[in-house]
């Protein structure tokens, strides 16, 4: 996009004796043109996509092997299985969540591990989410990710209905932005969930990459999310479209409220299957930053 830049950050008054009138205005102009990681915003050179505001974001430019910010995200924790027989303990440990130069790293970790049901797994990982701080309903949603690989291993990046406390899944809705099972490694899915298409019935597409595995390179994945269709994007490419009438007969379209935003790394589970002796471990999950927008 070729237009007026809105800087997302906020200038600090300083005294002039420190930085004068002329400094300010250049430091001003300077941001202004590259929208600079100043107090932690965007990345150099950022601008948003045509026709998008950005609304949230988080560019994961903490200390290194600090948490992820406790303003934007939160954690699931436990081991019971999540509704799909995973293996993994997810905690909110530093070693399995943290940042490191500019990412989020998830890590799944093979070790033994007790948490405070008394039950002994033999995994750990990470699931964060943005429930209770940020929402939104319609917009484009997208992460530049680098993936893990290996049978067992289940990355994703995606979005449940803000209220899911009230109805429960999946009447709240289900948005994944991103899945891969990670013996499939240059294959991801984009899938949609509601009663009446949800789990193994979901209205799904998947995106293959012509070389390579997406665990090699960052790759951007995204939703564009507007009334009456969402689109799905690696990177530039669109390969999902999906309208009320890709719905099964009678089912409503309801993708009509905030949603929130989740990352995790699973370990096992009924659709990608356990690890195996060929399964490397740790695997890590690099987030590289997480954006949200709304139309202009």
């Amino acid at each position: 996009m070729r237009r007026k830049v809105t800087i997302p950050v906020e200038f600090h008054r300083r005294r002039q004796s420190t930085v004068g009138q002329r400094g300010l205005l250049l430091l001003i102009i300077a941001c202004a043109i590259s929208v600079t990681r100043c107090s932690g915003s965007v990345t150099s050179g950022w601008q948003p996509p045509p026709g998008w505001t950005l609304t949230w974001s988080d560019e994961f430019n903490g200390p290194n092997g600090s948490s992820p910010d406790p303003t934007k995200w939160t954690f699931d924790t436990g081991g019971n299985g999540w509704g799909n027989n995973e293996l993994e303990y997810y905690t909110a440990r530093p070693q399995n969540a943290q940042q490191q130069n500019g990412n989020l790293i998830i890590t799944a970790v093979q070790e033994p591990y007790t948490g405070p049901d008394g039950i002994m797994r033999n995994y750990t990982s990470a699931r964060l989410k943005t429930a209770g701080l940020f929402s939104q309903a319609n917009g484009r949603f997208e992460a530049r990710v680098k993936i893990p690989y290996g049978q067992g291993i289940w990355p994703a990046f995606w979005m449940l209905g803000n209220d899911i406390a009230a109805g429960g899944w999946p009447a709240c809705g289900e948005i994944d932005i991103m899945e891969n099972i990670g013996s499939e490694l240059s294959t991801v899915h984009g899938s949609m969930h509601w009663p009446g298409y949800s789990g193994g019935n979901a209205l799904t597409a998947s995106f293959s990459l012509s070389k390579g595995r997406f665990s090699d390179d960052y790759h951007v994945f995204a939703i564009e999310w507007e009334s009456k269709v969402v689109r799905f994007y690696v990177d530039s490419t669109l390969y999902e479209t999906r309208t009320p009438s890709d719905l099964p007969p009678g089912a409503p379209w309801v993708f009509d409220h905030p949603f929130f935003i989740l990352l995790n790394v699973a370990v096992g589970g009924y659709w990608p299957g356990n690890p195996d002796q060929t399964t490397v471990f740790p695997q890590t999950m690099l987030v590289d930053y997480v954006r949200v927008y709304a139309r202009q």
